[in-house]
């Protein structure tokens, strides 16, 4: 649980600007779950429609009522005639009728049935409005700052909107806090009264290692999708908003995966040169008083990134501080300001090792996921991986 409370933290600290009005096209979003690095990122804080990502958050709130004993996988909940005039998509409930809390989860996960998203939004806290003011809540509570909730379908309304990185945020919330329901988005079917139907994330079964999470569609949204992967050991989440087709938004989804996967084996498989076996980080190459010269053989650093903004620069190098077993005042940290033709970065460093120290530091953080490249501080790298 800590561990993703400081990936969220990282994505926090990622956001650049907030637009003030949701332009609902292109944005997409790759991160390394256990890391929280951003392997890829087009638009991540642009405010767009979810659709029905919408129904993520839904789901959120029945786990957190199903966690809370609440509500059990028999409850049943009643549907009421307003729920049952809902467009489509629907199950197609009735007035009168009741449906089982497991039989909505997985209409929701599969036919992502709008009648099911009110059924429960009414059954949970009365009426659907007073159901997202609830889930606008519950966003702002585990990181969502830029996201707002009018219904619980994602049926269109022009108030309601997300965020690429906010929905990473929800994709690596339900996961943490509800391991035991998250397996309900790998369901790839579901039969309910006669009716087959299957789940809308073409992801399943056909891309290796996919386990979820939840596609979503309007003619203002275009066609989106939140993706979770996991192979070898390593997981990651993948955020696409408005796609042009179904089929065209899965094929980008996969590439951005592809890549990503390529990247992160890079990142795991670096070795610095010359490393030592068994390194262990030599604390006394660090030079910690501001100002004092270093010798050219502690002219040395690491580099741990490069970002759009200084506040996720800092925070990188304060965990690779902890990784390195590294106090605040024994370390010299640098973020330099840089300007590139494509706009302004800022690299991560840490300086004032002598060259050995970098590669043992670089051994560490790289065994750790963390990027990392050993530079002499006076070398000027290109943009970091984590930007790209």
């Amino acid at each position: 649980m800590v561990k993703i409370n400081l990936i969220i933290l990282f994505l926090f600290l990622t956001i650049v600007s907030v637009p003030t009005a949701a332009t609902a096209k292109y944005a997409s979003l790759v991160i390394d779950a256990e890391t929280g690095v951003e392997l890829h990122s087009r638009n991540a804080d642009t405010k767009n429609f979810p659709a029905s990502l919408t129904k993520i958050m839904t789901l959120y709130m029945v786990f957190d009522a199903l966690d809370r004993k609440k509500w059990n996988l028999k409850t049943r909940l009643k549907v009421s005639r307003r729920a049952s005039r809902q467009p489509q998509t629907r199950l197609g409930l009735k007035v009168g009728q009741t449906i089982s809390v497991h039989n909505a989860i997985l209409a929701l996960v599969t036919r992502s049935a709008n009648d099911v998203a009110t059924v429960i939004a009414e059954n949970m806290s009365g009426t659907e409005s007073r159901f997202a003011k609830n889930m606008t809540m519950k966003a702002r509570a585990i990181g969502m700052r830029h996201t707002t909730f009018r219904n619980a379908s994602g049926l269109p309304n022009r108030s309601q909107f997300s965020t690429a990185r906010d929905m990473v945020r929800l994709a690596l919330k339900i996961r943490a806090d509800y391991p035991e329901f998250y397996r309900y988005f790998k369901t790839k079917k579901f039969r309910y009264r006669g009716r087959t139907f299957r789940n809308h994330n073409m992801l399943l079964g056909r891309y290796s290692g996919t386990d979820g999470i939840k596609t979503g569609y309007t003619n203002a949204s275009g066609y989106n999708l939140v993706a979770s992967v996991k192979r070898n050991g390593r997981r990651l989440i993948g955020v696409v908003f408005g796609g042009k087709t179904g089929s065209r938004r899965d094929r980008h989804m996969v590439r951005l995966l592809d890549k990503s996967f390529v990247k992160v084996s890079r990142l795991a498989k670096f070795v610095p040169p010359k490393p030592k076996a068994n390194p262990r980080f030599n604390t006394a190459f660090i030079m910690n008083k501001k100002g004092k010269k270093f010798s050219q053989k502690e002219n040395w650093g690491i580099q741990v990134g490069a970002y759009s903004s200084s506040k996720p620069a800092h925070l990188i190098i304060k965990l690779a501080k902890q990784h390195l077993g590294l106090s605040k005042d024994q370390a010299l940290s640098k973020v330099e300001r840089i300007k590139r033709p494509h706009g302004i970065i800022f690299r991560a460093r840490v300086i004032g090792l002598e060259q050995s120290a970098a590669r043992d530091a670089c051994t560490i953080l790289i065994n750790k996921h963390l990027p990392c490249v050993p530079v002499p501080a006076d070398i000027e790298l290109a943009q970091a991986p984590s930007n790209k």
